[in-house]
């Protein structure tokens, strides 16, 4: 089970080093390497440590990193439910525990097979093609290779998405006037780069269907597992937007941004908004800090009364059960 990663600690030289391995990822940053490195050693990670790990500090619990506390409550949950016949690693793409280390430990208990399951439920070159290609790279080093069997992605597992309907129900949507689900965001050069059917970007709305031809699209995937939960809530298309946020650089991303969206909303007089981020299943900067801190407060100062941020998956045991079962059937 692998989740993108977090810094040992919110401690600036942690960060650092943090930022550096995922910067340099050619698939998160896919620019020439040697642009990609003067562009990530030289800059964002000097510069950006010690501004990020202050934001990191306001994540951090007394369990540490939420992405790890609640990753190894999720690996110990799977672990009890598949039974002694398998055997769980929780892993990080950046930083500990790393993939190498979890390898090991499978490899070290002699396992007949390996299944990835990324973390993430909607596939992207730059979360779960990462992934892939470093747990390839591992066992091609390897003199004797298991079987391996790849998770793609879980968009449009109900198991999954309920989970984020059974959180929104605990609070009272007819507090709400909108509904609105937001993605991580990622370049439109990206997005192209993944399509193999001439299909991506040709048309307004060529992501708002989940087919054949666009089934490796993450927008189309978002989109996907937005109208799953707006299903199970009962929402019309009028009712909820799809939007995405953490935009960086001065490229095009998917749109439309998250912050322009409750802007806009707030210009049309809606003033209670309940938003979700179905692209993350455990708390994060993404989630608690950027939605619950950032959109709220600048959401409120326009003159909003209710932003609320339905809750991550984290340890909810609908959730563990879910990956148990996607991991059986695998």
């Amino acid at each position: 089970m692998v989740n993108l990663g977090t810094p040992d600690s919110p401690g600036r030289y942690d960060v650092y080093r943090y930022l550096k391995q995922f910067l340099l990822d050619k698939r998160v940053i896919d620019i020439p390497w040697i642009f990609r490195q003067l562009l990530v050693r030289g800059i964002i990670a000097p510069f950006r440590s010690g501004s990020s790990g202050k934001i990191y500090k306001k994540l951090w619990t007394k369990d540490g990193s939420p992405l790890k506390y609640y990753g190894y409550i999720v690996a110990d949950g799977v672990q009890k439910l598949l039974g002694d016949e398998y055997h769980v690693e929780l892993a990080m793409r950046y930083q500990n525990p790393s993939l190498d280390s979890a390898i090991d430990k499978l490899m070290k208990a002699n396992v007949d097979e390996i299944i990835v399951f990324p973390m993430f439920p909607q596939y992207a070159s730059a979360s779960t093609g990462s992934v892939f290609e470093e747990v390839m790279d591992i066992m091609g080093k390897k003199l004797a290779i298991p079987k391996i069997k790849i998770i793609n992605s879980f968009c449009d597992d109900e198991r999954v998405m309920n989970v984020f309907v059974k959180n929104a129900k605990k609070m009272n949507l007819e507090d709400y006037e909108h509904f609105v689900f937001s993605f991580h965001g990622i370049p439109h050069s990206q997005l192209r780069k993944t399509d193999t059917n001439n299909h991506c970007l040709k048309n307004e709305n060529c992501c708002q269907t989940l087919t054949e031809k666009n089934r490796f699209c993450y927008s189309a995937q978002c989109y996907k597992s937005a109208q799953l939960i707006a299903k199970g809530l009962g929402l019309s298309e009028e009712q909820y937007t799809v939007s995405f946020q953490s935009r960086l650089g001065p490229d095009k991303w998917t749109q439309p941004p998250t912050p322009d969206t409750l802007e806009d909303l707030q210009e049309k007089g809606i003033q209670n908004v309940m938003i979700f981020s179905p692209a993350f299943v455990a708390d994060c900067l993404e989630t608690t800090i950027e939605i619950g801190d950032e959109f709220h407060e600048e959401f409120m100062e326009r003159g909003g009364e209710k932003l609320d941020l339905v809750e991550s998956l984290n340890d909810d045991p609908d959730w563990i059960k879910a990956i148990t079962e996607i991991i059986k059937e695998a």
